[in-house]
């Protein structure tokens, strides 16, 4: 049983908050989009107008990478977003961050440095070491309690996700609360259950294909985006070099072999495109799978008419539609087609679960809402949807309970 803030006696209670506010960043060192700050609006808004000393702890990019930056901009936008001063400091669990989180009054809130900055929290313990790491014994005694509403980092095992809670009482913040009320419960949603599994990871998608059928939680799987495209290959469609020449380069060329056993063990219950549209001449050409290849330079951009036909009525039929990935590159104007029309037709269906990551920024940008559940997470999102168990959500489950001293 996970506790909620619905048990937490929070006024006077110094929480350390683990969030995923993970975001792009502008050129000029701004974030480009704050959804996952808003995300934790609720949260962070409830533990302060109740009286915590709120410690936040979250990450942001990947060591290398151009979004790697500190957590100032995300602080900044935090205040504004909570109508409160916000503090910022350059620390995670150094003496100056101790001292910062210890001189909090109650409703004050403070944004600690990227916790990704320190090599420890860039790797994955069992939760007892991750207790040992500098971060968690040097942070957790200047903290009474833990909050973990970091929804979207939760399939990860790192110390300020399973270390934490594994010294201190530890309660779901109001995001991890929705996240596995929806989809924590997915063998009960109405049957039939039809996932959409597109966009470019193909890998995740091919594992969560694996695990549906075999577990029986999918009546079907539609294939479209970069995933449709592996599936077609596997399927001996020649989808031209450019594709093709797209799916070596990215490492997924094993992926076909494994999408092969898939349509030989679950072929009746996978649907594959039945044709695609390419650029020419500056404009969407749609082909059908027979009149492939595309011309030299052309690649399968987004799924066409047939498909959208097809596909449309397989989800009017749903009582489930579990969306994960765009169905092509809705970036472009000419290739939103697919993925805005099958997403508008997953509304109507009578529980409609979108799985978070590129497929929530799909529907930023396309504008299109009313799905029953839109996740915060991708990695997570996924698993759950898989009814695969999370390291962070079992160390909640795990952790110690709180006394009348603490």
């Amino acid at each position: 049983m996970i506790a909620t803030l619905d048990d937490l006696d929070v006024s006077g209670t110094t929480v350390g908050v683990r969030v995923d506010v993970n975001s792009p960043i502008a050129d000029d060192g701004t974030l480009a989009d704050d959804a996952r700050l808003r995300a934790h609006v609720d949260t962070l808004s409830e533990l302060l107008e109740r009286g915590g000393r709120v410690a936040v702890l979250a990450h942001q990019g990947r060591p290398g990478g151009d979004d790697f930056c500190g957590l100032e901009p995300h602080a900044n936008r935090l205040g504004e977003l909570l109508g409160r001063p916000v503090e910022y400091v350059d620390a995670t669990f150094s003496a100056a961050a101790r001292e910062a989180v210890s001189e909090l009054d109650d409703g004050d809130c403070v944004v600690l440095e990227n916790t990704r900055f320190y090599s420890e929290e860039y790797m994955e313990f069992e939760p007892e070491r991750a207790a040992e790491t500098h971060l968690v014994e040097r942070l957790a005694p200047v903290l009474d309690v833990y909050v973990n509403d970091a929804f979207a980092a939760a399939h990860r095992s790192q110390p300020s996700l399973v270390g934490l809670p594994t010294v201190l009482p530890s309660y779901a913040g109001r995001v991890i609360e929705r996240e596995l009320e929806v989809l924590g419960n997915i063998e009960e949603t109405p049957e039939p259950r039809v996932y959409v599994l597109g966009g470019a990871k193909v890998p995740d998608s091919v594992d969560v294909a694996w695990s549906v059928l075999e577990k029986g939680l999918a009546d079907r799987v539609l294939t479209t985006g970069v995933v449709g495209n592996v599936f077609l290959i596997a399927d001996g469609v020649d989808l031209g070099d450019t594709s093709s020449d797209f799916i070596y380069d990215q490492g997924y060329w094993d992926e076909i072999d494994r999408a092969a056993d898939l349509l030989d063990a679950y072929g009746d219950r996978i649907a594959l495109p039945r044709d695609v549209a390419v650029e020419r001449d500056g404009t969407r050409h749609e082909l059908g799978v027979n009149a492939l290849p595309p011309r030299d330079g052309e690649a399968a951009m987004d799924i066409g008419e047939s498909t959208l036909a097809y596909y449309g009525r397989l989800i009017e039929d749903a009582g489930t539609v579990i969306l994960n990935g765009p169905a092509g590159v809705f970036e472009d104007d000419n290739f939103e087609t697919g993925t805005r029309r099958l997403f508008d037709t997953a509304t109507d269906a009578k529980t409609s679960i979108v799985g978070g990551g590129d497929t929530a920024s799909a529907l930023r940008h396309l504008g299109v809402d009313g799905f029953t559940h839109v996740s915060t997470g991708g990695g997570a999102a996924l698993r759950m949807l898989t009814a695969e168990s999370l390291p962070a959500v079992t160390a909640l489950e795990n952790a110690p309970e709180r006394t009348a001293q603490d």
